[in-house]
């Protein structure tokens, strides 16, 4: 089995994480507030999930403010997310790797619960370096609804038996399983090698560049490009 397609996550993946994921649910709580007549109590759910559960909890009148609601918070996140890249970097390997890849001939996209603005703001030469993107605002429900990697995987016309959906999540793994893609867990984020390992992906390294000499190793990449280099 070659592996023609990857499919990378971005954050803590491709590039340092630093978003402050429980500063995000108290800003949703505070808009929420004035929606709900109370404070909720940030849930353990993510917070893109969280939103549409708080819409959920909408009666009477106020079901029509829903969507306005839901553009409030959505706004927040985006905020954070932009600064958090204002000041966030690719890892060293992520631009020499993603290179090596696809001069090799492997069809390489970015598939992220992002925002597109924040990711281009870290990775501005992505497209330019043949990457495709596939961010929140490309698809009506991210990962780890199935829909996000079938948006990405019809776009590329490829072969899930050919693909692998590389994340540092367990959600990354489990969206990648329901898809019937190959998986592949990297701790480079904030999960930890034995939590990854739990998750039963097909592969897992302590990020992206030990995945890519695992998978040479077991000779599961192309070694070079039909089509020849794409880069100077």
């Amino acid at each position: 089995m070659i592996i023609e397609t990857i499919l990378f996550d971005f954050d803590g993946t491709l590039a340092e994480l630093h978003i402050d994921f429980d500063e995000m649910k108290q800003r949703i709580a505070q808009i929420a507030a004035p929606y709900l007549g109370h404070h909720p109590e940030p849930s353990a759910i993510p917070a893109l999930e969280w939103i549409d559960w708080i819409a959920q909890q909408f009666q009477h009148g106020k079901s029509a403010l829903a969507p306005a609601f839901r553009s409030q918070a959505l706004a927040s996140i985006e905020a954070m997310e932009m600064e958090d890249a204002l000041r966030g970097k690719l890892f060293s390997f992520t631009r020499p790797m993603l290179q090596n890849l696809h001069r090799r001939g492997v069809q390489i996209a970015v598939v992220t619960r992002n925002c597109a603005r924040a990711v281009r703001t870290v990775f501005p030469d992505g497209e330019r370096l043949g990457i495709h993107l596939f961010a929140r605002d490309h698809v009506p429900q991210v990962k780890p609804n199935p829909h996000h990697l079938h948006t990405a995987l019809k776009a590329l016309d490829a072969s899930p038996f050919h693909t692998l959906m590389v994340g540092d999540h367990p959600l990354d793994i489990e969206t990648g399983k329901r898809v019937g893609v190959r998986t592949a867990g990297v701790a480079s984020g904030r999960v930890s090698l034995m939590d990854l390992h739990a998750c039963h992906p097909d592969w897992v390294a302590q990020d992206c560049a030990a995945l890519v000499r695992i998978l040479d190793a077991g000779q599961f990449l192309p070694k070079e490009s039909i089509y020849g280099t794409h880069f100077a």
